[in-house]
């Protein structure tokens, strides 16, 4: 008797065939006494007979249902029908990771989630003492709510035991993502075939397409064993070096070279994200950005940020030097600046040289970016443009360019020497997710508005704040604040809460002190540039030199309310979460704290509730 829709197999009901893999069928069914639906996967008749397979089969069901993980496809029974063994599984209504793939590149935060989910799902079951062996994206689920599962343990066995399921003349895998070991025959298989396999799905995410495809599965199983790797860059020169360095690591071809764990390779990937100015939720840092729900943009003329005094919990406030500081430090701000910005100029013009070399979501398109017409080449690294000539915007591939872009890159092309429209342009690039062209057409931008710019300047934090992007807010307020002071004589207040907000929010991007050099912060206000260190430390995995930061501004005389967020996200670390709800309780009380304080207190007090 086959399996059929409309048959009943036990308590189920076949409704329809989801799909066949070499070994088993996957079918959706009805489960009347618990009315929900399920999926069973049905070995294949012609393995009836084989002891092997079916013992397999046996061990799966075992091995699986004792993996108890929120990213791993429960299995809720096992049982034969008529003879042919069958699993029931949960059901999941949604794609594959291979098919959204195919769809379209993923995006820097489908991407984060991947390593996330599948790495948490993948490092339990190690630990758990079972490897999975066939990890590929058409094993990875997706829920129309957008939760991740890892399915399919068909090839499972418990490592810890010894026991191989691989007989001499057989190899199980696929071949895109078969370690060479594994495409060996190799019977002493661990945790690292499956590194490698998870190292052949980022690798394909983010260069676009899989190290090694040939027309025969024969000729994909020798590249692995015996080609070399092709550099990411090769293919695809938008990978970030960082980035590149991980794969290179994970697809060793000596397992004994490769990462050793998941946790490892995890880690790596994370750092070199960071590294490469995408700041990735997840990391080592409990609060981590976009671990929170998104709240309402804040209002872009706050109150004014006070000194005012605390009670208990909170540590009391140590007097206030007031607002004359800002007015004290302001002729070594505007020195300092002017020294600053020629250096930025002289120097950061590389980020711009170097394109989208670190944009989070690369594809596969050829990288010859999409001519302007009328825009003249960029001049030579390290020098300011000559009258009438401006440096070209960063370009991309045509099929990468947005409606957005594309507005920008028509004011451009109207007006070359336009800060405004490199600064529409950077903004494009932000809301695409692209945070490394973004930072190039912030720092074009600069160039063309000057120095004493002080309109510009003001209004591109503004903008940049608006749309959350802190970090590129933040370098805009340091420019902006001793023009102020030197020609208004005064910071109006909410510039003032921008810059501190901004600076705040922003020291979650390891590329900070690139746009807004730590020195500078501390010229405008030293315990607050500490507070900033702080949290960025705290962010790059350094708790103890976080907490080193937090004394430093809890000893000071100016002691500032931001030091009552950073000991909060340092109790959230390091576990603590009375500690932290206590200081967020009382801050959240506080009427003279900021607006943007009060919204981050709320958040992160949502994230520990």
């Amino acid at each position: 008797m086959s399996f059929k829709p409309g048959e009943n197999v036990g308590p189920y009901q076949i409704i329809d065939q989801l799909g066949q893999g070499g070994m088993a069928s996957v079918y959706r069914a009805y489960h009347a006494a618990l009315d929900r639906y399920v999926a069973l996967k049905v070995l294949h008749q012609a393995f009836n007979e084989d002891s092997t397979f079916i013992g397999r089969f046996q061990r799966e069901a075992k091995v699986v249902a004792k993996l108890e993980h929120p990213n791993i496809v429960p299995v809720y029974d096992f049982a034969e029908h008529e003879g042919r063994p069958y699993l029931v599984m949960k059901f999941i209504e949604g794609d594959t990771l291979k098919a959204r793939m195919g769809a379209a590149p993923l995006s820097s935060r489908e991407i984060e989630q991947v390593v996330e989910t599948v790495g948490s799902a993948l490092g339990y079951a190690h630990r758990q003492g079972v490897l999975h062996r066939d990890i590929k994206p058409s094993n990875v689920l997706i829920t129309s709510e957008n939760v991740m599962y890892l399915a399919d343990f068909g090839l499972a066995r418990i490592a810890v035991a010894g026991e191989s399921t691989l007989s001499t003349d057989s190899v199980m895998g696929t071949p895109q993502y078969i370690s060479p070991e594994q495409a060996m025959g190799k019977k002493d298989l661990d945790a690292r075939t499956d590194i490698y396999s998870f190292g052949v799905m980022l690798y394909e995410m983010v260069v676009g397409q899989v190290p090694f495809s040939a027309d025969t599965p024969f000729s994909i199983i020798h590249d692995h064993i015996y080609t070399p790797l092709p550099l990411p860059q090769v293919i695809n020169p938008n990978v970030p070096e960082p980035v590149q360095r991980v794969l290179l690591k994970a697809l060793a071809k000596d397992r004994e070279d490769r990462y050793q764990s998941v946790d490892e390779l995890i880690g790596a990937f994370k750092s070199a994200w960071l590294e490469a100015g995408m700041p990735m939720r997840g990391s080592d840092v409990t609060l981590a950005p976009g671990s929170v729900k998104p709240v309402s943009a804040p209002d872009l003329k706050p109150r004014s940020a006070t000194n005012a005094g605390m009670q208990n919990p909170l540590k009391r406030q140590k007097p206030r030097r007031g607002n004359w500081m800002w007015a004290a430090v302001g002729l070594v701000a505007i020195l300092c600046f002017g020294f600053g910005f020629i250096a930025l100029r002289n120097t950061l013009p590389n980020l711009s040289r170097r394109g989208t070399d670190a944009t989070p979501t690369p594809s596969l398109a050829s990288p010859t970016p999409t001519a302007i017409p009328g825009l003249p080449p960029l001049p030579p690294v390290g020098a300011n443009p000559p009258p009438g000539i401006f440096p070209a915007p960063t370009l991309l591939p045509a099929d990468q360019i947005t409606p957005e872009m594309q507005t920008a890159y028509d004011l451009i092309n109207q007006n070359p020497g336009d800060p405004y429209a490199h600064l529409a342009l950077s903004l494009a690039f932000w809301n695409a997710g692209m945070a490394t062209p973004a930072a190039d057409e912030s720092i074009q931008a600069q160039n063309l508005a000057g120095f004493d710019n002080k309109t510009f300047y003001a209004n591109a934090a503004d903008q940049y704040r608006a749309s959350q992007a802190w970090h590129l807010a933040a370098g805009m307020y340091v420019h902006a604040i001793p023009l102020y002071i030197r020609q208004d004589g005064a910071v109006p207040d909410d510039i003032k809460d921008g810059f501190r907000e901004s600076a705040y929010r922003g020291a979650q991007y390891a590329n900070l002190p690139v746009v807004m050099p730590f020195e500078q912060a501390g010229i405008i206000l030293p315990d607050f540039a500490n507070i900033v260190r702080g949290r960025h430390a705290l962010y790059a995995g350094d708790l103890a030199k976080a907490e080193e930061y937090l004394a430093l501004t809890e000893k000071s005389s100016e002691f500032l309310k931001e030091s009552h967020l950073l000991r909060a996200e340092i109790a959230v670390q390091k576990g603590d979460l009375e500690d932290a709800k206590r200081v967020l309780t009382a801050l959240s009380s506080d009427p003279e704290a900021s607006k943007w304080m009060l919204i981050m207190a709320e958040e992160i007090l949502k994230t520990i509730q």
